[in-house]
């Protein structure tokens, strides 16, 4: 659903979840703006059991200049029109139209614009993202990609901050981003930073210590494993990352979750102090089937959908399901660290890097040697300095990963030919990006790119996994590479040391098995 659509409706209202937080307040403010400057008319709302009365909320309607009106009942909205419906379009902003946290108000037609799982399926009108942070998030890359010449004048700063405000209250202070495009607007609003730090600093209400207090004197602990989990009252998603960061300061414990319950499901805050465990990555592991989870490696957390939930747990209690997911997180993941895995080649196959076109960058040919840089992709950003020796590839997933150029060069047949993603790499929802960390410069990797051809000389063993797996990798034993069951544990012939985890699509796209004389050849893993 692209927002041009939406301007063939007038009267257009926008409307917040009940009892709206800063998110919903800053992509319903945008909207707004955006239906204003189309010239249609326009109005914010919400509902639920009071008005707006936290004190950061408050500051932000006050500060910015938020138009949103409060509608105590739907009747209140609706008593003078014949219809008994609101004419135009209503959209929802941050929730889903016939949710349980959003007041249903009947509407000649309806439009959805959220950031959480799906819980009303079959939406006409709706752009629903999970993988994002926040809807602030979303509405921005909406506008952005519909308006790119003239978003600037939309988004002033008073929007941008917003926005800016939306993002950083729903991902616990941007501890919990994981989506590149939630980077990118972070880095890109127009800001006014002084404000950011008063609505901060009026975040937590006297009731909302009290909850903390409360919360840390209820909890559970694994002394096998070293972990603790707290369920806590409903509260402000940076309460929960308040318990976890005190939490994770008691030295018997090494990781924690805190969770809540709303309406529409679990809210969680994931801490890691340890390298074996990556707090984004549990996060998602939590997560996974029932909602998203993702962050940094040390903070992290996610959102459960109560509906995908009872589907798939109707008669198991929430503390039970994060002890059950925690214990088999821990119980069935082997970590392997190069140097100290002695890896067994007769249970692994032997195979040869395919000659297909990947993409490369030479770092100099784009900035001058020295240049801190950050490579963002849909992985998360990897940072890098630029050296003469640096070559960044680009995978056949658009993936991104460092070279030396004596390697490169040894393994790779190099051409000159321009390099495009879109023929050489399957599709991907973020293009690779370069980050400039001296003058903030955004350059696309793939505007620098030529295209590189394996020479057919690069040998490995390899076997598939039936576990997951952490691999600490010879050129990084700080992060692990996550291997699931299905993916390729992966070892050089030539360098026992080098062993590493290639994922299950990208094994057979990049990768033919070293055919045995007699042996029937197979191609993705099946037999021809």
């Amino acid at each position: 659903m692209k927002l041009s659509d939406l301007t063939a409706y007038d009267p257009v209202t926008v409307q917040c979840h009940d009892n709206p937080d800063a998110d919903a307040l800053a992509s319903g403010y945008a909207l707004y703006a955006y239906f204003k400057e189309a010239g249609k008319e326009v109005r914010l709302i919400y509902s639920g059991r009071s008005e707006i009365r936290k004190s950061n909320l408050c500051l932000m309607l006050e500060h910015l200049d938020i138009p949103a009106e409060y509608v105590k009942r739907a009747d209140d909205l609706l008593k003078d029109m014949p219809s008994h419906r609101l004419p135009g379009l209503l959209i929802t902003v941050d929730c889903q139209y016939g949710a349980g946290n959003v007041t249903k108000i009947p509407a000649e037609h309806v439009a959805v614009i959220d950031h959480h799982q799906i819980e009303i399926p079959d939406m006409e009108m709706c752009e629903i993202n999970p993988e994002l942070g926040s809807c602030s998030t979303l509405v921005w890359d909406m506008m952005r990609r519909e308006r790119a010449e003239t978003i600037d004048g939309i988004i002033d700063k008073k929007i941008g901050t917003a926005l800016y405000y939306g993002l950083y209250s729903d991902t616990n202070q941007f501890s919990e981003i994981y989506n590149p495009l939630d980077m990118d607007m972070r880095e890109a609003l127009p800001c006014e930073k002084s404000l950011i730090k008063l609505f901060r600093n009026s975040n937590l209400s006297l009731h909302e210590l009290e909850i903390a207090g409360v919360a840390l004197i209820r909890h559970i602990y694994n002394d096998d494993y070293h972990y603790a989990i707290i369920k806590s009252q409903p509260c402000d998603p940076n309460v929960l990352g308040l318990i976890s960061d005190f939490l994770l300061q008691v030295a018997e414990i090494y990781v924690c979750v805190v969770y809540n319950q709303l309406e529409e499901g679990y809210k969680f805050s994931v801490r890691s102090c340890i390298r074996e465990v990556q707090a984004n990555e549990l996060a998602a592991f939590l997560a996974d089937g029932v909602g998203s989870g993702g962050g940094h490696h040390e903070k992290a957390g996610g959102f459960i959908s109560m509906f995908r939930y009872e589907e798939a747990y109707p008669t198991l209690h929430s503390e039970a399901f994060f002890s059950e997911r925690l214990n088999d997180y821990f119980d069935h993941t082997q970590i392997l660290v190069a140097g100290e895995y002695e890896p067994d080649f007769s249970d692994m196959q032997s195979y040869v890097k395919k000659k297909i076109p990947l993409g490369y960058v030479r770092a100099t040919d784009v900035l001058p040697a020295g240049t801190p840089v950050t490579v963002r992709t849909l992985e998360g950003d990897v940072d890098m300095t630029v050296e003469p020796e640096l070559i960044i590839m680009i995978g056949v997933k658009g993936e991104v990963y460092p070279n030396k150029k004596s390697s490169f060069e040894k393994n790779y047949r190099l051409t000159d030919e321009a390099y495009r993603m879109a023929d050489c790499a399957v599709k991907t929802v973020y293009e690779p990006t370069l980050h400039n960390r001296r003058d903030g410069a955004v350059l696309y990797l793939s505007d620098f790119a030529r295209i590189c051809i394996a020479n057919g000389e690069t040998h490995i063993h390899a076997k598939e996994l039936t576990n997951r797996v952490k691999v600490f990798t010879a050129w990084d034993r700080e992060k692990y590479t996550l291997g699931k069951p299905g993916d390729f544990l992966a070892v050089r012939c030539d360098d026992r040391n080098d062993i590493y985890v290639v994922e299950r699509d990208v094994f057979f796209k990049t990768y033919d098995k070293v055919q045995k004389p007699g042996e029937e050849k197979t191609v993705c893993g099946e037999k021809s």
